[in-house]
Parts: C-alpha cells; structure tokens; sequence
C-alpha cells in the first residue's frame, strides 16, 4: 500500500462556546484527490487552516510524509509544500495581478531590482494555464469575482506545492472555468500532487475525486472511494437523514408589481434593461459568466451609477443622477452580495451586522438603537436558527451559512419588500441552502418580491416562478416555469 503523504490522528480543536473538531482521523495519499465534504459549521474550512498552520489543534498528531509535526506555522507548512487555497480570497485588491501572483516572491534580477518583465510574463503564463486570458498588469480590484478566484488559484499554484488545499475553488468559476481547473487538478494529481478538495457542488465530486470524507459536527463520520459515493449517500452522511426537499417552493399568487425596471444603462456593462418584478415573486436571472447579472444587482442597489433609464420601486421612481445605496434601503430594498464579504462586517457581532442599514433612516446625530437591536438579534437567532445561538460573537467566526441567515435577518428586521439576491447559495452547503431556499418561500408567502440571480440552473428550475436570461449586458429572453431545465437555461444564455 502507497505511504501516505499526510496523516491527522485524534485531532480536537476548541472555540470558545464551540468543538470545531472531535478526535478526527484523516489521510491523504499522494496522487490522491480526496474531497472533504459536510455542512457548513462541519469542521472542514478548520482542517484544513490546521493543516496549513494557520490554526494550532489542541491536541492529536499530525505526520508529513511518515515524520511527526509538533508544531506548525504558515512559513513551517510552506516549507513542508503545503498550500492552501482559501475560500474567502487572501489577495491585495490595489496590487497588480502578477504582485498578487508573486507576492511576497517577485522575481530578481541579478542586480536585485525586481524584474518586472518576467514577473509579467509569468503570471500572464499563469493564468494561462487556468484557461484565461488577463493582463498581468491589471489592478485586482478592476476585475470580477470569478477572475480574482482564478488569480488566487495561479498564486497557489506558482508554489508548486505537494499537498494542494482547495476550499471551494469553484464556488464562483463558470462552467468552462471549473472544467479547466478540473484539467490542472488531473495533471497535477497525476505528477503525485495530493489534494484536499472541499466543495459544496456535489455534483463535482464523481468528476474530480478519488476518495471522500465526510464531517458532520466537528467529527468524521466516514471515508468511503469515490465508487460508492452517490449523492444520495453523501447527503445522508453530511446531515444524518435523507434529503427529502431541496427546493421547497411554496405556490403563491403573484400580486402587484413591486419594481419596474426600464431602459436601465450602465456604462460599458448594462445596456436598455427592462424588467417588471411582482410581490410575492421570486424571478429568476441566468447568463454566462460576464453576461452583466452581478452589475445588475449593483446598479439596483445604487452601487453603480446610471447612466441612463429609471427604477419604480411602489410606483415612486428613482432618479439616475441621484440613485443611492441609502435611498434604494429607504425604498425598501435588500441586497445579499455574491461575496459575503461585502454584505457584512466580520469583527462586529451579529447585533450590528442585522441593525447597519438601520442607519440609513436616522439623522447622524440620533441615538443607535441598541435595545430594538438586541431584541431583534434574539428573534432572528432563534426564527431562522442561526448557529451556534450566540449574539455576541463576531460573524466571522460563523459557518459561511449561518453567515448568509445573518445577511437575511438584516434585512427581515428592516422589513424590505424587495430583495436581490445574486448568487444566493454561494459556498454553502446543502443543508443550508435547503434552509436558505426555504426562507425564500417563506418571505414569498408573505409578499415580498425575490430577484434570484444564479448560476445553478437546477437552484432556478427549483425555486424561479419565471426566469430572465442575461447576455452582453442586456435581457435577451424569458422562461417560464414550465419552461425551465438546465439545457433550456443554457441553450438561452449562450
């Protein structure tokens, strides 16, 4: 039998309030893709920040190669050739695409300046090899959320490492995107690369793995080859119950229009769009990756300026000069980003996370409201069942799930009647986008108007009552409920 490349035994790790790992047992082979699966709050984002020396376990043993590791730092696991690729990008939005891709490691010259023309060169082949094509040159900042997570990749990847950690590397990587990627993981397992790959698309798992580990509260509760890992038997593994319903859609009559969008123009990304979205309506919107749906839930929310077209939201309209994030809230509208790091402040605590857009009704000099804040950080606690119930820790120790309710809870306590919602479900689990999906329906019944941008046609076959199709910056069709599948989808969007 092959050695294995790494070994956990026994591996606790404590929170406060919470047991983020429970006597875990773990081996990685080399050549081995092996995905690490479970809910959000499961334990897998802490394993693998343990084996990156990122976090110290309170105790068991962690072998590299046959030899014991008693302690680990990010430098220690460096030279051992471990490397992480995390879930939440660890990159500098001012710096250029090749500084992010070299950084901390730009390329001499044998003068000791730094050789800008090689560093260039060589994150342009880098990124090349993902499939994309960037200029080097670019600030991060300028480029999407699928971009910065190729870029992420490349700069783990320049490393050469021989135990590669992916979390989620493909939560926001189109479909042509993520079967690139799958090419480099073949190649690289193939060259005796081991890897560790965490992901919430369940459907990837058959197409990239070897091997698969389950955790479920902290522990692991199987290891099973890829052979008998059917869905079916991973959902039962990761929640403990068969999955009865992973799209409970309630029927509700469509009532008065809420938003009426038209003629909307973003320069250079949104040209003529034209929308009506009803209360008690979740409508969906499907492109490609570049097709304008992430700007247009910006400029809708007034983080992109108009250049031209109007919004009537309850028949009152926005003016394009002067469209605000502050006035979008006041009208009643929510937003769930598609990266959560932009809906929440990750050292602040869940009370005022939920209470920010509250700000947006008040004069400066007004007093917070701290007692409606605390009651309401309670109820949503408990109405939408965040974990664990604690309302004085900071949002970012919680599950990217839990993370999503608390985003949601926002905007229930400021009672917004439209909500956009881009990219929903990105990188939670399935558990919790059951619980997430179910909230939609929820809020559905009771009137509220859904706009659900996603890029999972089976999300959008499962939850939209009609469904929009994005292409080059405008609206090119529609689908009805009936009309919806995954070939529909893409056969519209491209």
């Amino acid at each position: 039998m092959t050695a294995p490349l790494l070994e956990l035994a026994a591996l606790n790790k404590q929170f406060p309030g919470v047991r983020a790992l429970a006597d875990v047992d773990f081996t990685l082979l080399p050549g081995e893709v092996h995905a690490l699966l479970g809910e959000n709050g499961a334990g897998k984002s802490t394993l693998v920040k343990i084996i990156s020396g990122i976090y110290r376990p309170d105790s068991g043993t962690f072998r590299v190669r046959g030899a014991t590791i008693s302690e680990l730092s990010p430098a220690a696991a460096k030279q051992l050739g471990i490397a992480l690729v995390h879930q939440e990008l660890s990159l500098v939005p001012a710096l250029s695409v090749a500084e992010n891709i070299f950084l901390g490691n730009l390329p001499r010259t044998a003068a000791g300046a730094i050789d800008w023309p090689r560093a260039n060169r060589e994150a342009k082949q880098a990124m090349a090899e993902l499939g994309v094509k960037i200029d080097p040159t670019r600030e991060l900042r300028s480029l999407s959320v699928a971009e910065q997570q190729l870029v992420e990749i490349a700069k783990t990847l320049q490393r050469q490492p021989d135990i590669l950690l992916l979390d989620e590397p493909t939560s926001a990587l189109s479909d042509a995107e993520r079967l690139r990627l799958f090419e480099v993981i073949r190649a690289l397992r193939d060259r005796g690369v081991g890897i560790i790959y965490i992901s919430h698309h369940l459907s990837e798992i058959a197409m990239i793995a070897d091997r698969v580990t389950v955790l479920r509260d902290g522990r692991n509760v199987g290891t099973i080859p890829i052979a008998e890992a059917s869905q079916e038997t991973i959902v039962r593994m990761m929640v403990g119950r068969a999955l009865s319903d992973q799209f409970p859609k309630p029927a509700v009559t469509r009532g008065a229009p809420a938003l009426v969008v038209e003629g909307l123009t973003v320069d250079g990304r949104l040209r003529d769009v034209s929308f009506t979205l009803h209360e008690g309506e979740i409508l969906g919107v499907f492109g490609l990756m570049g097709a304008g749906q992430e700007h247009l839930a910006r400029a809708l929310f007034g983080l992109e300026p108009l250049v031209a077209g109007r919004i009537f939201v309850n028949n009152g309209a926005a003016s394009p000069n002067s469209y605000s994030p502050s006035q979008a809230i006041r009208a009643g509208l929510g937003l769930i980003a598609r990266d959560r790091r932009q809906s929440l402040v990750p050292m602040l605590t869940v009370g005022p996370n939920i209470s920010l857009p509250w700000l947006a009704h008040r004069q400066p000099w007004h007093k917070l409201e701290l007692e409606r804040e605390k009651a309401a950080t309670l109820q949503f606690i408990n109405e939408l069942d965040i974990d664990p119930p604690l309302p004085h820790r900071e949002v970012v120790y919680f599950s990217g799930g839990n993370q999503q309710k608390i985003v949601l809870a926002r905007w229930m306590s400021t009672g917004s009647r439209i909500l956009i919602c881009d990219e929903p479900t990105r990188g939670i689990d399935v558990g919790a986008k059951a619980e997430v999906f179910a909230l939609l329906g929820r809020l559905a019944e009771r009137g509220t108007a859904i706009l659900m941008i996603s890029s999972e046609p089976k999300e959008l076959a499962g939850m939209a009552d009609r469904t929009l199709i994005m292409r080059n910056g405008t609206i090119t069709g529609e689908l009805s409920r009936q009309e919806l599948s995954h070939e529909a989808l893409l056969r519209a969007a491209s």
